[in-house]
């Protein structure tokens, strides 16, 4: 019999073991466990026409109308698993709730001599479980700063200073401004996000400190699980103060090579928040290629909105270091002293 095992036993073991997911390709993609391979029992038209059947004429009907569909790739699904295993033969698998799917595709490894291990509970247990971890207490630190700050470019530093950094921004393709898609990968669905989110948060060592960029709760389309958010809202922020001209610079570097009507568009979202005169400005400069002023502009808005969001916090929590240059590297030493 294959073993079955709990998602706090099974979750450690899928970082060396290889991990297929056998749901359809749509429940795949619109969210899976990291490093999972989809290997489904069956296509989407397939798994519709078993549930119809289900309701239509009941269990033994539809397992009848499954094992059609199956039959003839079963062969097709050991050799795509004994692609993956190694020589101990061992593979992770699970389904949605860790019922027939998961059952029968193991039965069928066990079968063809490899050593599977099921997931009990299925997937879903997984997204109860990590949903869960967020709540785990953790010694965060938050480096906060106005825009243009560097602040991803001094965690990162301080990432190969030897600390823990959970990136957000990275994890969810986005920035967190208005500009925060501009040459980004498309954005993972919501439930993708938590779910990598979660697999950068579990590695981590939760005896020591943990840097996460003060973030707003929502970035483009994905938002952070709200345990972790209630943390981050919660914990010391190191406030990184620089020169506006310093961060107009950086601004300028980080946005300055993007299509003009591209940064347009971007601009138009905000007029609203900028005032219709400042937006106007803006895009004047922007036509005239006056970059730095519109990067200035706009910061009219965003130091406004920092300002206000840094106000909800307990002013005690608020240390503030100030940075006569925009230089990450000097900065994340000089953060790794104080902190």
């Amino acid at each position: 019999m294959p073993v079955k095992l709990p998602i706090k036993d099974f979750l450690p073991l899928t970082h060396t073991l290889p991990l297929v997911d056998v749901r359809s390709p749509a429940e795949y993609a619109k969210a899976h466990i990291p490093g999972a391979v989809n290997i489904p029992l069956f296509d989407n038209e397939e798994r519709k026409q078993v549930g119809i059947r289900y309701k239509q004429g009941g269990k033994e009907n539809a397992v009848l109308l499954g094992l059609e569909y199956v039959g003839p790739k079963m062969a097709g699904f050991v050799k795509q698993a004994k692609k993956l295993v190694k020589k101990d033969k061992k593979i992770m698998v699970h389904c949605w709730r860790g019922g027939m799917r998961s059952g029968s595709i193991a039965w069928l490894f066990e079968t063809a001599g490899l050593k599977p291990m099921v997931l009990d509970g299925g997937y879903k247990a997984y997204r109860r479980y990590i949903r869960e971890q967020f709540s785990r207490p953790a010694k965060i630190i938050v480096l906060g700063g106005y825009t243009g700050s560097g602040k991803t470019a001094i965690l990162k530093e301080l990432e190969k200073l030897g600390q823990q950094f959970l990136d957000i921004e990275g994890i969810a393709h986005h920035k967190g401004s208005v500009f925060g898609p501009l040459g980004q990968h498309p954005q993972p669905s919501n439930e993708q996000f938590e779910n990598n989110l979660a697999n950068a948060w579990l590695k981590f060592d939760f005896s020591k400190p943990i840097w996460i960029e003060d973030e707003s709760r929502q970035l483009g389309t994905c938002g952070i699980p709200d345990p972790l958010f209630v943390q981050m809202r919660n914990a010391t922020v190191i406030k990184v103060v620089i020169p506006k001209a310093e961060r107009v610079k950086r601004l300028v570097k980080e946005y300055g090579n993007f299509e003009k009507q591209l940064l347009a568009e971007q601009i138009e979202k905000i007029r609203e928040r900028l005032g219709g005169q400042f937006a106007n400005e803006a895009l004047e400069a922007l036509n005239n290629n006056e970059l730095a002023k519109v990067a200035g502009l706009t910061l009219r808005y965003y130091d406004k909105a920092y300002e206000f969001g840094i106000s909800k916090r307990n002013p005690e929590s608020i240390i503030k270091v100030e940075r006569k240059k925009d230089n990450p590297d000097e900065t994340a030493r000089e953060l790794l002293r104080f902190s």
